[in-house]
C-alpha cells in the first residue's frame, strides 16, 4: 500500500530514463479501461446526444452507404462473381465497417431488433465477400486480384483495420461471431502474406495497428499483437511503395515513414494517420511493456499538445496535407482540425493514460472530446464538418455527407462508444476519468464494486460518486482533477489564463471533507468502502480568459472563454451587427446562464464589452447550427 501511494496507480514512468520500477513490475495488474458494453450511461448532457445519433446519425449513414453510394452494392457484386466494376473510391469499404461500429455501439445503448438485422444482414454480405484465402476488400477484388498488396496507398489495411474494429464491437455488444471470425480470417490472411523473412511492406493509412490489438485483446492470440508489433517496426526504413511516398508534396512525412517509430520525437504529416499510428503505439507498448514506444509517444504527443494543437483540442493546421505544418502554425479561420484527427486525439490520449496513469492525458481527451470532436456533429444529428475553423466569416456550414465520408461515421462511432472513456481499472483500483451521468459494476481482485456518478456537467461542476461495493473493501479510487480546474488549461505553457481562479476544488466523503493524496492530476483516495459511500466533487465552474503564447501571432492581445471543459465563441446570431470590431474590456465582468430553448439547452456566457456592449458566447461545439454565420473563438481585447 505505502509503494501505491507513492506511485498513484500506474506505470510510475516517465516515458524515458527510470527511475523506479514500473507499475507492471510491481504488479502482475495492468490499467485497461472498462468497456463500453459495461457502462450504462443516464447523463443529461450526452444521454440525449447518443439517442440523436442512434435516431438519426446511424440511419443517415445507413442510407448512403447502401442507397445513396455503391458501398454495399459493391460488396454484393462480389459475392455475385458476375465481373462488374467497382464504384466509388478505393477505401470506401471502410465506412461501411465504421457504420457497422457504430450500430454495434448503439445496439447497446438502445437496443432494437430492425437494426441489428440490418447489421447481420450487412455481414452476411461481407462474409459472402471474403476470398477463400481470407481476403477482403471489394476495390481489388473487382479490379484485378493480381495488383492487391502492390501499392501502400491503396488502403487494404486501413480498411482491414476498420474491419477489425466493427467485427469486435459487434461481438461484445450482441455475442455474435460472424463477423469476428471474417476478421480473423482476413487477419491470418495478412499474417501469413507479409510476416515472412525478407518481406517488407509500410501501410499508406494507418490504423490496422491498433485494430490487430483490439482483435488480439478479443482473440487472446498472440500472433496479432505480434503483427501489430511488425507494422510499426516497418516504418522509417525505405520500405514504402507507391504514388504517395514519390510525390514530392506529400512522402514519406506524410505517413510518418520518415523515421522508425521508436525514434519518432515531433509530429509531422497527415494528423488522422499519425493519430492513428500513434494510438497502435501506444497499445503495444502497453500490451508488451516495450519502453522504447513510451517514451517515444511521450515525446510526440508533448510536440503535438506543446506546440501543434488548437483550444478546442483540434489539431492538423494546414488543409494541402490534412495535417501539421511548423511549430505554433495555428491559423483560426483557415484551421483544417479535421473531425477524424479530433476523433484520433481521444483514441491516443486514452491509450496514453493507460500507458502512464497520468490524468493530463485525459484533460486532453476531454478538450478534444467536447470541443473540437463534438463540434463536427450537428445538434440534429444529421450534418456534419470535415474541418472545423475557430473563425468564419458567415460562408462556412454544415453538409450532408462528403465523397470522402470519413466524417459522419467516425463521430458516430465515437459518440456511441462513450462508455469506453468513463472508468478504468485494474484488479486493486478504480479511476474516475471523466464526469457522466452513468453507472457501471467493475470486478477488483476482492469484489465487485458498484459504482454510479450523478452530475449535471458540463454546466455544473458538482459530481456525486456513489460506491457499493459487493463486500466490505479497501481500494483506492482516483478522480481525475482537471488542470482547467486548477489554473493550467491544458499541458504545457502555449496556453495560460489570462486571469486567476477564485474558487477552489472540493472533494467530500459522506459529507465530511475527504482524506486524499493527488498523484499525477487524481485525488487518491484510499478507504475501506462500504455500500452508501459517497464522494463529492465540485468544481469552480468560472468563465475563465485563455491567452496564447506570443508565437501563436493569430492570438496576439485576444483571449479565449472557456467555462468547465467548454471552450466558447461568439457568432453573429447572437450579436447581430456587433461582430466586426467586438472586443472585451481588459478586466470584463462575466455572467453566465442556462438557456434551455437554445441550440438543445446550453449554459451562455455575457460579457460587458467597450462601450457598454455586452457580448454574448455559445460553446463551440453548438456553432453553426443556425445556419451559415459569422463565429470566433479568439476575441481582441481593448488595451
Amino acid at each position: 500500500m505505502r509503494n501505491l501511494m507513492k506511485c498513484g496507480f500506474g506505470f510510475c514512468v516517465l516515458l524515458g530514463l527510470l527511475s523506479e520500477p514500473t507499475f507492471a513490475q510491481q504488479s502482475s495488474s495492468k490499467i485497461s479501461s472498462v468497456n463500453f458494453s459495461k457502462v450504462n450511461i443516464t447523463d443529461n448532457f450526452w444521454a440525449p446526444k447518443i439517442k440523436t445519433v442512434s435516431e438519426v446519425t446511424i440511419p443517415v449513414c445507413i442510407d448512403q452507404t447502401e442507397v445513396k453510394t455503391p458501398r454495399i452494392r459493391n460488396f454484393e457484386k462480389v459475392a455475385r462473381k458476375q465481373g462488374e466494376k467497382h464504384e466509388g473510391i478505393y477505401y470506401d469499404d471502410s465506412d461501411v465497417y465504421k457504420a457497422l461500429e457504430a450500430i454495434a455501439y448503439s445496439l447497446k445503448n438502445h437496443p432494437d431488433s430492425k437494426l441489428e438485422a440490418k447489421a447481420d444482414d450487412w455481414i452476411n454480405k461481407i462474409a459472402a465477400a471474403q476470398l477463400p484465402d481470407g481476403y477482403v476488400n471489394t476495390y481489388y477484388t473487382l479490379t484485378g486480384l493480381d495488383q492487391r498488396w502492390t501499392d501502400m496507398e491503396k488502403h487494404e489495411d486501413y480498411c482491414a483495420g476498420h474491419l477489425m474494429e466493427a467485427a469486435v464491437a459487434y461481438y461484445n455488444t450482441t455475442g455474435k461471431k460472424k463477423l469476428l471470425d471474417v476478421a480473423t480470417r482476413f487477419a491470418d490472411h495478412i499474417d501469413n502474406t507479409f510476416r515472412l523473412k525478407n518481406r517488407n511492406w509500410v501501410t499508406g493509412h494507418q490504423e490496422i495497428e491498433l485494430a490487430l490489438v483490439k482483435l488480439y485483446k478479443a482473440t487472446g492470440k498472440e500472433k496479432y499483437l505480434d503483427l501489430a508489433d511488425w507494422f510499426l517496426q516497418q516504418r522509417g526504413h525505405d520500405h514504402g511503395k507507391g504514388a504517395i511516398w514519390t510525390n514530392p508534396h506529400m512522402g514519406k512525412k506524410y505517413c510518418q515513414d520518415d523515421v522508425p517509430v521508436k525514434e519518432q520525437k515531433q509530429i509531422e504529416g497527415h494528423a488522422v494517420r499519425a493519430m492513428y499510428l500513434y494510438t497502435g503505439a501506444a497499445d503495444v507498448g502497453a500490451a508488451k511493456n516495450d519502453l522504447g514506444y513510451m517514451k517515444s509517444m511521450k515525446t510526440v504527443w508533448e510536440d503535438v499538445v506543446y506546440r501543434n494543437m488548437y483550444i478546442t483540442g483540434g489539431i492538423g493546421s494546414s488543409g494541402s496535407n490534412e495535417g501539421f505544418s511548423v511549430d505554433y502554425d495555428l491559423p483560426n479561420e483557415n484551421a483544417y482540425c479535421e473531425t477524424c484527427a479530433s476523433v484520433g486525439m481521444v483514441l491516443w490520449n486514452e491509450r496514453m493514460n493507460l500507458l502512464t496513469n497520468d490524468a493530463k492525458y485525459i484533460d486532453v481527451l476531454e478538450r478534444s472530446l467536447y470541443n473540437g470532436a463534438l463540434a463536427g456533429l450537428s445538434l440534429s444529428g444529421d450534418r456534419f464538418f470535415y474541418g472545423n475553423p475557430l473563425a468564419s466569416k458567415g460562408g462556412y456550414g454544415r453538409s450532408e455527407w462528403f465523397g470522402t465520408a470519413c466524417c459522419p461515421s467516425n463521430i458516430a462511432r465515437l459518440v456511441e462508444s462513450l462508455g469506453n472513456y468513463i472508468y478504468a481499472s485494474s484488479d486493486n483500483s478504480i479511476l474516475v476519468n471523466l464526469f457522466v451521468g452513468s453507472n457501471t459494476t467493475i470486478p477488483l481482485k476482492k469484489g465487485s464494486v458498484k459504482i454510479k456518478q450523478e452530475t449535471n456537467y458540463p454546466w455544473d461542476g458538482l459530481v456525486n460518486v456513489s460506491i457499493d461495493p459487493s463486500v466490505h473493501i479497501s481500494f483506492p479510487l482516483h478522480i481525475r482533477i482537471p488542470g482547467w480546474a486548477n489554473n493550467q488549461p491544458v499541458p504545457g505553457s502555449t496556453y495560460q489564463y489570462a486571469d486567476k481562479l477564485s474558487k477552489n476544488i472540493n472533494l467530500t466523503l459522506n459529507g465530511k471533507p475527504a482524506k486524499y493524496t493527488v498523484k499525477d492530476g487524481y485525488a487518491v483516495i484510499i478507504n475501506k468502502w462500504k455500500k452508501g459511500d459517497v464522494v463529492k466533487l465540485n468544481l469552480p465552474m468560472e468563465v475563465r480568459q485563455i491567452a496564447a503564447i506570443d508565437s501563436i501571432k493569430e492570438n496576439n492581445n485576444k483571449v479565449a472563454l472557456q467555462r468547465g471543459p467548454l471552450v466558447y465563441c461568439i457568432e453573429q446570431p447572437d450579436n447581430l451587427s456587433k461582430m466586426q470590431g467586438l472586443s472585451l474590456p481588459k478586466n470584463p465582468i462575466f455572467s453566465s446562464s442556462f438557456q434551455k430553448d437554445l441550440l438543445g439547452g446550453v449554459v451562455v456566457v455575457k460579457a460587458e464589452g467597450v462601450k457598454n456592449e455586452f457580448v454574448t458566447a455559445v460553446p463551440y461545439y453548438s456553432w453553426a447550427n443556425r445556419g451559415k454565420s459569422e463565429m470566433q473563438v479568439w476575441l481582441p481585447v481593448k488595451k
